[in-house]
């Protein structure tokens, strides 16, 4: 089972963006007592009224900031968001409805229950599973140089490393693979033997699948769906991910699989060193 990644969540912000904001919330439907955590029962009496002012994501977090506070939503590994009029039958996990004022419903599918939904009132970033994110992977935070001073003294596989959310946000195992084979870094390589020329391709590559899979609306892997109900098509120009034994789209030498991190990790052994 595939996660929704930063792409997917990026993808899924947009599409609800336009929707949403500024519009008032009339009630929430709660079907389920947990998803991660569990659910408040207080989350009808605290969301009733509130207006949608902005909706921002942090990592693969969507952050909807409202009149008195912030609705932290987390996706999971296998949820989605829908936009559908507030009429439609609800199916077998859809377990959160957010109602509006425009007769439209903002539907949170989760079939494992791996979600998180948590009404905030003080300084979000500040909440502990934000406090300690590392940068935004498309900022002017993220830098070269920044890896490199990070990745020093390291013996972590570079995979592993990109992917420690402490270290920057939103490089799943889908991005990883693909950023590694753009960068030609071999994943299981340590991570403080790479040069500032290699940290350099590094930070570049991940910023250019990240861009290009937002672009094309995510990667779709098993159910995920944007909040229309629309398929990704990042799936489409996947390098590594999911082609282990397949020919190098570079080289033609087969690609190498193994796990790695208890994650499936694809790579060339002639172009990633």
């Amino acid at each position: 089972m595939v996660m929704p990644e930063l792409p997917e969540v990026e993808t899924t912000r947009r599409g609800i963006v336009p929707h949403l904001t500024g519009r008032t919330v009339t009630g929430i439907t709660l079907r389920a007592a947990k998803l991660r955590l569990p659910l408040s029962a207080e989350l009808p009496r605290q969301l009733a009224g509130q207006r949608i002012e902005a909706i921002e994501r942090r990592g693969k977090y969507l952050l909807f900031t409202c009149s008195d506070g912030t609705l932290l939503l987390h996706l999971g590994m296998t949820g989605h968001l829908r936009l559908v009029p507030s009429d439609s039958a609800p199916g077998k996990h859809d377990h959160v409805e957010l109602h509006f004022d425009n007769n439209t419903t903002l539907r949170f599918t989760d079939p494992r229950k791996f979600g998180t939904l948590l009404w905030l009132t003080g300084e979000p970033l500040q909440h502990p599973l934000l406090a300690e994110l590392g940068p935004e992977p498309l900022s002017a935070d993220f830098t070269a140089e920044y890896l490199f001073k990070r990745s020093r003294k390291r013996s972590v596989a570079t995979k592993l490393f990109i992917m420690n959310s402490k270290i920057v946000v939103g490089v799943g195992n889908i991005y990883a693979n693909e950023a590694l084979f753009l960068a030609g870094i071999n994943p299981a390589r340590a991570v403080g033997s790479l040069a500032p020329a290699e940290t350099e391709r590094l930070t570049a590559a991940i910023r250019q699948v990240l861009t290009e899979a937002i672009a094309l609306g995510g990667t779709t892997l098993h159910d995920y769906l944007d909040a229309a109900g629309q398929p990704g098509y990042f799936s489409l120009k996947l390098h590594a991910y999911g082609r282990g034994g397949k020919p190098c789209s570079v080289c033609g030498t087969a690609l190498q699989e193994s796990r790695l991190g208890n994650r499936s990790t694809v790579w060339c052994p002639k172009c990633q060193q």
